[in-house]
């Protein structure tokens, strides 16, 4: 899942190099194929399967030379869906990084796209196929890059641990992150995580904008409302209802609205891109990242977007409803369901004292249905983004922005298990055109090629003895 993190900008920075064919290196032919060979393959959940993916992945890797032991294809017994876990020996300087991109893929169906989404087709500048936004460009430029730096005879000064993984996307399989985690920690355990499923360089009107760097994202938790009644004939109404007294709790959520809530990282994230924008958008910005903040600049960002709003409080809303038994008939039961996307380090049971108080009630239960996993902010520590700004600098000169994802990855996993975790895509997407999980999904090809070096660049720079 690659849900959307992106902000309106204003222009400011330099453009694109023009999405025009041109002749291919043997660097960008080899991270062409392995794009093309990993869209070429089902990895959805219903039909498809990622072990198929991931033995493709694992072949690329040992006849570049990797050794067979460090290159595995596991998951759980049974299953269809498996991960590729390959380990790249350094001189073990320091300890390892670990590389991360989903291989599994939403459902697509033929009649809902223009072409084959199983097909990988280039046309007038991109690359089309389920998958080329949402991750399977970022798995291809890992493998493409652990290839390079063995056919370089590179060493790196630790272990480069490549996991691509499955079940990110749902279903019914869920041997990805989690599972490697509670059954292969050995394997996977890291200093941090670098995740290709989060934060893309910002694109707008062929423009790069900004780096996004993912440092954090908001806990997933979900609650149903719930009221009971004794119900009667439909011919005899009471004011007793349940369906009115889920729907007057509802309306008073609906009103209401958490308090702000800044971290570091949304913090700085509102000083840096107040740089990115004009008048009262970056006096307001300004004034949200400052101790302490300023509640009117507070309270206009959170009406101006609900970006802006989701990235500086914990958020709530209904999003399913359920109701009565027959048209002739008082309801018995009526309940919604309300999701809550909660700032990091909130504790689950004061968000839901916080939605009884709201829905104040005594007849409306509040209840938890889906657990909150925590997902602590990663640090913003110079080893890593003095190696991001660097690359950045020296590719694109454009500001490096720390971001909190509004929705999820798998990083809360490395996360919650002590992990940092930092979203790094390399691959330009344009806030206008994001068509991950939408129909004819597609990368600029020139923005593959670019997000390619840019990631080969960044782990050269994260391995090397710079400290």
């Amino acid at each position: 899942m690659k849900p959307a993190c992106l902000i309106s900008l204003v222009l400011l920075t330099a453009p694109l190099n023009a999405q025009a064919p041109k002749a291919l290196s043997a660097t960008d032919k080899r991270a062409r194929d392995i794009f093309e060979q990993l869209i070429n393959i089902n990895t959805t959940g219903s039909s498809g399967s990622t072990t198929v993916a991931a033995q493709a992945m694992a072949k690329r890797l040992t006849d570049a030379g990797f050794p067979a032991a460090d290159v595995q294809v596991i998951g759980l017994a049974g299953s269809k869906n498996f991960n590729l876990v390959a380990r790249y020996r350094g001189t073990g300087t320091a300890k390892p990084i670990l590389l991360l991109a989903h291989l599994d893929v939403v459902e697509a169906r033929r009649d809902d796209w223009s072409m084959d989404p199983f097909t990988f087709v280039e046309k007038d500048g991109y690359f089309y196929g389920r998958g080329t936004q949402d991750i399977k460009d970022g798995a291809a430029i890992l493998v493409a890059t652990l290839v390079r730096l063995k056919q370089e005879g590179s060493k790196p000064n630790r272990d480069l641990i490549l996991a691509l993984t499955t079940g990110e996307e749902g279903g019914s399989d869920y041997n990805g992150v989690e599972w490697l985690l509670q059954n292969h920690r050995d394997l996977v355990d890291a200093a941090f995580v670098i995740n290709m499923d989060a934060g893309d360089p910002v694109v707008m009107n062929g423009k790069r904008i900004m780096r996004s760097v993912q440092a954090s994202e908001k806990v997933f938790v979900t609650f149903k409302l719930e009221v009971h009644n004794p119900g009667g004939h439909s011919s005899l109404p009471v004011k007793d209802n349940a369906i009115y007294r889920l729907a007057a709790a509802l309306g008073r959520l609906s009103a209401y609205q958490f308090p702000a809530q800044l971290n570091e990282i949304t913090r700085t994230s509102f000083e840096r891109l107040a740089g990115l924008q004009q008048g009262q958008l970056a006096t307001d910005m300004k004034a949200v990242a400052a101790q302490p903040p300023d509640t009117g600049a507070i309270r206009r960002l959170s009406d101006a977007s609900p970006l802006y709003n989701a990235e500086l409080r914990t958020t709530c809303v209904a999003t399913e409803l359920a109701g009565g038994h027959a048209e002739n008939a008082l309801p018995q039961t009526a309940s919604a369901t309300v999701n809550c996307r909660m700032m990091p380090g909130t504790p689950q049971d004061e968000v839901r004292q916080t939605l009884v108080s709201v829905a104040n009630d005594t007849a409306v239960a509040v209840s938890v249905v889906t657990a909150a996993t925590p997902s602590p902010p990663s640090p913003l520590t110079p080893e890593v983004m003095g190696a991001i700004e660097r690359v950045t600098q020296r590719m694109w000169n454009i500001p490096v922005v720390p971001v909190m994802e509004t929705g999820a990855t798998d990083g809360l996993y490395f996360r919650n298990a002590g992990i940092p975790v930092y979203g790094v895509s390399g691959v330009g997407i344009d806030i206008n055109d994001i068509r991950a999980h939408g129909r004819d999904e597609r990368v600029g090809v020139q923005d593959y090629y670019t997000g390619a070096e840019y990631t080969y660049q960044l782990v050269k720079e994260l391995t090397s003895a710079r400290r």
